[in-house]
């Protein structure tokens, strides 16, 4: 894949986390990316055993804020042609999405998820 350049509109995968952004800098390894948007809100939980809930410090991963920068790695960042949505419009869908495929699923990750994500949710929206 080519460089990218200083200004492109980009998606970046950030841990576990999908977002759209500007990039600010370029690093050697590493694309600096202005968060636009959330297309993905990150997984909740433990990143080095994912989907469990006993023995593991069991994390609340907030969504990057709107033009927090982060160093994204150069094979996780992709060109980006379409609108932008609204921030905070795109982390709202981000929530309802990830929190409809928790309900799905039945167990203790998926109820601790959501109860992180509730209180997530509610710092998001409430914080004026």
């Amino acid at each position: 894949m080519s460089e990218l350049n200083i200004g492109e509109i980009v998606t970046g995968i950030y841990k576990t986390g999908k977002y759209i952004g500007e990039i600010t800098d370029i690093r050697p390894q590493a694309y600096l990316v202005r968060v636009l948007a959330v297309l993905k809100h990150p997984t909740q939980g433990d990143l080095h055993h994912p989907k469990e809930t006993e023995g593991v410090f069991f994390q609340e991963r907030r969504a990057l804020a709107f033009r927090e920068q982060t160093n994204v790695p150069k094979a996780m960042v992709k060109p980006y042609a379409e609108s932008i949505p609204d921030y905070t419009e795109s982390l709202q869908a981000s929530l309802i999405k990830i929190k409809a495929d928790l309900k799905e699923k039945d167990n203790a990750w998926a109820e601790k998820s959501l109860e992180n994500l509730e209180i997530l949710e509610k710092d998001y929206f409430n914080q004026k």
